[in-house]
Order: C-alpha cells, then sequence, then structure tokens
C-alpha cells in the first residue's frame, strides 16, 4: 500500500462515517478506530507535512472535508515546544504518530481562575485522545522530549483553521484567534500515478 493509499482510505472512511450523521459518541467510536488503524504505522505522512520549525510548532492540513464536517491535521512538534492554554470548540480526536506528547487539561474553578484538571495525559505511538467542548476541551499540549520531533494526527469536527477559538492564561483571560495551517498546499490524496505499473 503506497504512502497516500492509507491516509485516502481514511479520509474515504471517515466521510462515509459523517455522512451517517451520527453523534459524537459514535464518532469517537468509530472514528478513534479509523485514526488508530492510521496511526498503527508511521510510514505514509509524506516529508513536506512532517517537518518541524526551530521555534514553534507546525500545524499541516492534510484534508478538509468540502462541507467542513471535518479536518485532518498533522500537528509536528520540534522538542520541547508547547502549546498555550487553549480551546476547540468542536470535537477532536487525536492519534499518536511518532514520539510522545503531554496533555494537560484544565478547568474552571468557582472565580474564573483556571487550573490543572487532574495529572497530563502522556500519548505515545498508537494511542489517542478526545476532546469534546460538552465535557471541556480546555488544554495545553507539549512535546514530551526535549530532543526529538514528536508527531500526531488530529481529526476535528470542522475546517479546524477557519474556527474562531481561544487562548488562555491562567488567571482566566482570554484572547480570541483562527489558527489557520502552516502550509498552502495540500498533498495530492487522489494521486495515483505512483501506483501505475509500466
Amino acid at each position: 500500500m503506497s504512502d497516500l493509499e492509507k491516509l485516502r482510505t481514511f479520509i474515504t472512511s471517515f466521510t462515509e462515517l459523517v455522512e451517517t450523521k451520527p453523534e459524537e459518541k459514535e464518532i469517537f467510536e468509530k472514528g478513534g478506530q479509523l485514526l488508530k488503524q492510521l496511526v498503527s504505522a508511521d510510514d505514509w505522512l509524506p516529508d513536506e507535512y512532517a517537518k518541524p520549525h526551530p521555534q514553534y510548532y507546525q500545524q499541516f492540513l492534510l484534508h478538509a472535508d468540502p462541507l467542513e464536517r471535518f479536518s485532518v491535521v498533522s500537528f509536528v512538534w520540534g522538542p520541547g515546544q508547547i502549546t498555550p492554554i487553549h480551546d476547540h470548540t468542536v470535537w477532536g480526536i487525536i492519534g499518536m504518530l511518532r514520539g510522545s506528547e503531554l496533555s494537560q487539561g484544565y478547568t474552571y474553578t468557582s472565580d474564573q481562575q483556571l487550573i490543572k484538571s487532574g495529572d497530563p495525559v502522556r500519548l505515545n505511538p498508537g494511542s489517542i485522545e478526545y476532546l469534546s467542548p460538552a465535557e471541556g476541551d480546555l488544554h495545553q499540549v507539549n512535546n514530551a522530549s526535549d530532543s526529538d520531533v514528536s508527531i500526531s494526527i488530529h481529526i476535528y469536527g470542522a475546517n479546524i483553521g477557519a474556527v474562531k477559538r481561544s487562548v488562555y492564561k491562567e488567571d482566566g483571560a482570554r484572547k480570541l484567534f483562527i489558527s489557520g495551517y502552516t502550509n498552502t498546499a495540500l498533498p495530492n490524496v487522489w494521486d495515483r500515478s505512483k501506483e501505475l505499473n509500466y
């Protein structure tokens, strides 16, 4: 199976899933299994969507559903890189492809301060994590390694690069942002030219 065929198969299967208009629970159950299968082998992500930046993490769009029902993104983390505390406002599924990440949840206190919620969740290759606005989707993520690159594959219930979201400080102050994407060109998932036999 070629590199792009694995991603193409995933996109096709996830599109078939969202066509049934499932509830979030079913998206997590069935979509989580699809993503787990995709990240079970680290041999399909094109190099140009796996490049770290020396100063900040990169968010590469791999696929955006034409109706913006979901998007597929690779997050590439250089050594020690970390996000601000942030939300998503839509459901998300994260699959760890390479390296390790730490995801620290946050919650509000009665006086609207932000505090850490439980211990950080460590994601290793093949691990899956779920994000739901209904259950609180505030977290901060960092590369667990100070020397190696980490890559995770994220599926969101919207075109996440165009969604109005927020970053937060621990005093509860928030700032709206729209993340956009690092890349301006998408991988041609539907190109089968390399699969031709002459």
